[in-house]
C-alpha cells in the first residue's frame, strides 16, 4: 500500500496517508464495513444510488459532529435516489449512540474499525493513528467517482455546497 507523505495536516502538523489518491473518473473501490448492528456491509450495496461518501476521524469530535449533522439535514432535500454514508473508525456501538443523541436518521454511519479496507482503498487512512482523514467523495449510480475533496486540514469542514452540487447534477 502506498504511503503519501505529508498528504494533509492535523492541527497544522503534516500527516501521512495510506492508500492511493483517487480522482474523478476512477471506479469507486468496494470495501467491507461494519453497520451499527455489527452486520457487514459492502459499499457496492449502495451503488445504484448517488452516494455522498464522507470519511471523518471520529463522530465524537466537534467538526465531525457538525459535518454529519449538516449532511443529515441536506440529504433530506435531495432525491430518494441519493444516500449519505459517513465512515469512521468509531466502534459501531459509539456510532449508534451518537446518531441517537444527535437525532441523525438520514445519514448511514459505517465503521471501518474491523477491516480498514475503506481507509486503505480510498487513501484516507492516517498512518500511525488508525483514524480516517476528512474527505468527501460523490459516486454516481454506476459506481464512478464524480467528485473528490480531501480536506487539507483534518480539523476543517469540507466544502458542503460543492459536494451537494456535484450530487444534484447526478440526480
Amino acid at each position: 500500500m502506498p504511503i503519501r507523505q505529508n498528504a494533509v495536516t492535523m492541527k497544522g502538523n503534516p500527516i501521512n496517508l495510506v492508500g492511493p489518491t483517487l480522482q474523478v473518473g476512477d471506479p469507486a473501490p468496494d470495501a467491507v464495513l461494519t453497520a451499527n448492528d455489527l452486520s457487514e456491509k459492502k459499499l457496492s450495496e449502495y451503488f445504484g444510488k448517488v452516494c455522498i461518501l464522507t470519511s471523518v476521524p471520529s463522530l465524537d469530535t466537534p467538526v465531525c459532529d457538525a459535518e454529519t449533522r449538516r449532511f443529515n439535514q441536506e440529504v433530506a432535500k435531495l432525491s430518494p435516489d441519493a444516500v449519505v454514508l459517513t465512515v469512521s473508525m468509531d466502534l459501531p456501538f459509539a456510532q449508534k449512540r451518537w446518531c441517537g443523541s444527535a437525532n441523525v436518521e438520514r445519514v448511514i454511519t459505517l465503521s471501518d474499525y474491523r477491516h480498514r479496507e475503506f481507509g486503505q482503498n480510498y487513501g484516507v487512512l492516517i498512518e500511525g493513528l488508525g483514524l480516517l482523514a476528512r474527505a468527501v467523495f460523490v459516486v454516481d449510480a454506476q459506481g464512478v467517482i464524480r467528485y473528490v475533496e480531501l480536506v487539507s486540514e483534518v480539523t476543517s469542514e469540507p466544502r458542503y455546497d460543492d459536494a451537494l452540487q456535484a450530487a444534484r447534477q447526478l440526480l
